[in-house]
């Protein structure tokens, strides 16, 4: 059985390998190791795109598509019959949950303000003091899987009142169709879902605008989630304001209006680069191949984009 995977510090990491795979490092989809025809089992480079996805043509024997990502929107729908998706759920809950915890704190307390001051070498207490604080906020998170589940686990030391939010309702989770009500008592709005036809303008002209006056909408979730020009509008007012990991187009024109905002905090889709990654990654991906070697169900199948 081959296998690809796309980091030579991968073999390290995957633990035990069974009898008769044959293990090669495919880095990039313009320089493969051999033929693709026969591979079986492929775990793609970190946040892989279209170039990567059309490979899957080629590769006749594919069984298993291994992400190492936890969304799978480039992936699912475009794989042939016959091959299983798979996402790395579980893998980057820790760091995006810290992302989220980082972005929110560092808005709230007008981290960015004191960045630029600092560059110009400006104490700069009169223009950001007194600053808002995380304590006595009502937080709002869209997305009750693994990474909301460890977003509101980190929040529960801040003295905050969470509510959450998923594609239907359970025991303690609200239905996304709720959203028009829950939305005007939220301080801070998170959004972590997956990117699907749901869930793509989600956040539109009629979220932004049922979110109060003074919110903060924090976006960890994918680019296309988000209807960037409902959102430049809405922040351009200064009547909300926005914390961004994603944004749609990807990277951001140096020449779009998002960046110049003072009210919007903006990282290039850094959530989940972390030096931890590849530890926690391989691991799920030797675990799951394991299993397949011996006969056994894989984990966290993409059935319906999630």
């Amino acid at each position: 059985m081959k296998v690809w995977i796309p980091n030579p510090n991968g073999r390290a990491l995957l633990g035990d390998v069974p009898d008769g795979v044959t293990l090669e490092i495919a880095e990039r989809p313009d320089s493969l190791p051999s033929d693709p025809a026969d591979l079986e089992f492929w775990v793609p480079p970190f946040l892989a795109q279209a170039d990567s996805v059309r490979l899957a043509a080629k590769m006749p024997a594919l069984r298993v598509v291994q992400l190492l990502s936890a969304g799978a929107d480039a992936w699912y729908g475009q794989l042939p019959a016959g091959v299983s998706l798979h996402d790395a759920r579980g893998v980057h809950d820790s760091s995006t949950a810290e992302w989220v915890l980082t972005a929110i704190l560092s808005y709230l307390r007008a981290f960015p303000g004191f960045a630029r001051a600092q560059a110009r070498h400006d104490w700069a207490y009169a223009a950001y003091a007194p600053t808002d604080e995380l304590a006595g906020k009502h937080v709002l998170i869209v997305g009750a899987g693994s990474i909301g589940a460890a977003v509101k686990a980190r929040l529960a030391p801040f003295e905050v009142t969470v509510t959450s939010v998923a594609r239907s309702a359970r025991d303690g989770v609200h239905a996304v169709s709720e959203l028009p009500d829950l939305l005007p008592h939220a301080d801070v709005v998170v959004v972590i879902v997956p990117l699907t036809a749901e869930t793509r303008g989600l956040i539109d002209a009629d979220f932004l605008a049922a979110m109060k006056d003074g919110a903060l909408l924090v976006n960890a979730a994918r680019g296309p989630v988000a209807d960037t020009a409902a959102l430049v509008d809405a922040v351009a007012t200064g009547r909300i304001g926005a914390a961004v990991d994603v944004t749609e187009p990807e990277p951001l024109p140096a020449d779009h209006p998002l960046w110049d905002l003072p009210n919007v905090l903006i990282t290039p889709h850094v959530a989940g680069s972390v030096r931890g990654l590849h530890p926690r990654a391989y691991k799920l991906v030797g675990e799951q191949l394991r299993r397949y070697a011996a006969g056994e169900p894989l984990v966290n199948e993409v059935v319906g984009g999630y």
